[in-house]
């Protein structure tokens, strides 16, 4: 499944959690209401706002349980001849699947390729920084660029959400605690992060990191460490390279977070970004007001976002 979090474009109200066919969009919180109905569980139906909620967040801070619960409705729906309204999808907007996540953890320099172009070193441990729900934004909205900074540059990333809480996790058994997969730009301020040993300054700017453009369930993704990860920015391809050239692949990224601190369901980890970054290139190229700066990632998808930049 492709979960989305959406409402109508003309709709002031909050986002509902849905899944995406083609061009269709189904509220997963009335599909499960339709099949508890069929089942005749009337308790439960009472019961659905606290068992499968419609916000996003809340949907995805009860993990695995609501998304086997989506899944269940899912299978109703699309076998069923009952007739069901779907939504159309130019009458919808989207937001990023998870806004307020408990936690955001970031690797660096976790592609070989990345870490040359940087000059840097590989390292014998994941390097780990944080973002901010403060970051967050969605697939289809613009990336703030402050005139705190000058040299803001793209990451793609496959970005790993957390489906139940985790701790001291085996990597043999950490795909098991995986939600799903989604796209991130980690968006950095190249000059606010170089000016001290500490990344954080220059990662976790108001309105900077597009998610999205919907989380697909590990059933969909055969093997993570094995995804095509491409960006563009003005139709410019920028970034090309494969999640098998990981350094720490995605288990192993669990097992050793898990044994810092407890995972929670909802939570994401962005996984790092390979070579090819603005910063890199000879001259080096960062984003500027209106460039559009595309995501791909096999398997995925693609999320499109615009830069805006801020007046003083």
């Amino acid at each position: 499944m492709k979960l989305v979090s959406y409402k109508f474009k003309q709709d002031p109200g909050h986002f509902r959690v849905g899944w995406i066919v083609n061009d269709s969009v189904y509220d997963i919180q009335e599909a499960y209401r339709q099949l508890l109905i069929y089942k005749q569980e009337k308790d439960l139906v009472n019961q659905i706002d606290t068992i499968l909620p419609a916000d996003p967040d809340d949907f995805f801070s009860i993990g695995k349980r609501a998304i086997d619960r989506a899944t269940e409705a899912y299978h109703y729906i699309m076998v069923s001849d009952r007739p069901f309204h779907f939504l159309h999808q130019e009458e919808l907007c989207f937001s990023t699947p998870i806004s307020s996540p408990s936690k955001v953890i970031c690797v660096g320099k976790n592609y070989g390729d990345h870490v040359a172009e940087m000059k840097g070193e590989v390292p014998e441990f994941p390097v780990l920084f944080a973002k901010f729900n403060n970051a967050l934004i969605g697939p289809e909205d613009m990336i703030e660029k402050p005139a705190a900074t000058n040299k803001l540059d793209y990451e793609v990333e496959l970005a790993v959400v957390i489906g139940k809480e985790a701790t001291r996790v085996s990597k043999e058994n950490a795909l098991d605690y995986v939600a799903g997969y989604t796209i991130g730009n980690d968006i950095s301020a190249r000059d606010l992060q170089k000016r001290t040993p500490q990344w954080l300054q220059g990662k976790t700017l108001d309105r900077s990191t597009p998610i999205g453009p919907w989380v697909v369930t590990p059933e969909e993704v055969a093997d993570p460490s094995d995804l095509t990860v491409r960006s563009y920015v003005n139709g410019e391809e920028r970034q090309s390279s494969n999640t098998r050239h990981f350094i720490f692949d995605v288990p192993y990224l669990i097992e050793f977070i898990s044994n810092l601190m407890t995972l929670k369901p909802g939570d994401i980890i962005l996984t790092g970004t390979p070579d090819g970054v603005g910063f890199a290139m000879d001259p080096p190229q960062f984003l500027n007001d209106g460039d559009v700066v595309t995501m791909e990632i096999e398997g995925i998808g693609q999320m499109e976002n615009m830069v805006k930049k801020m007046k003083e």
